[in-house]
């Protein structure tokens, strides 16, 4: 009977052992995941602020092709259009949104378009529904491309040149 428990013990000092390794591994290799992620960086494009301090490092590549018309492309207001200027777009139900949505599932100021140099930026200002660029629910401010989908509710608008 003793040999029975004394063996027992054994297994179960070996698998404590055995799983102490899985978790030892798992956090060393999620550690580096996190390291490789952020070296990303710094072999790719170079930060502003680095572009600031070293101009050389910046791609000279063609300017890219940019926005002059909002246009909604599905929901009840498809068809319409939108001149763009310098300056923000509020899009929402509200009557003081630069462009009012017709739509149940919008918040009455629901997202913002904005202009950031050359490219512009959609954030979602804490609506109920959220806002969705290219099929991906925003969670912070990104860029929008030309003719990448942006919908809020049911309606659907494109940046277009």
């Amino acid at each position: 009977m003793s040999d029975l428990s004394e063996l027992t013990l054994t297994v179960l000092r070996y698998g404590f052992l055995i799983l102490i390794w899985i978790l030892v591994i798992s956090v060393v290799s999620a550690l580096r995941r996190d390291l490789v992620v952020g070296s990303k960086n710094r072999l790719g494009t170079p930060s502003a602020r680095q572009a600031r301090k070293h101009p050389e490092l910046v791609d000279e590549t063609p300017a890219r092709v940019t926005a002059r018309t909002l246009v909604v492309t599905e929901g009840p207001l498809k068809g319409a259009t939108l001149d763009l200027a310098s300056s923000p777009i509020l899009l929402g139900r509200a009557q003081e949104a630069t462009l009012v949505l017709e739509d149940d599932y919008a918040s009455g100021r629901h997202a913002r378009l904005f202009p950031q140099g050359s490219r512009w930026f959609i954030e979602d200002l804490g609506s109920t529904n959220g806002t969705f660029l290219a099929g991906s629910q925003l969670t912070r401010a990104l860029p929008v491309d030309l003719g990448v989908p942006v919908r809020i509710g049911k309606t659907v608008i494109e940046l277009r040149s």
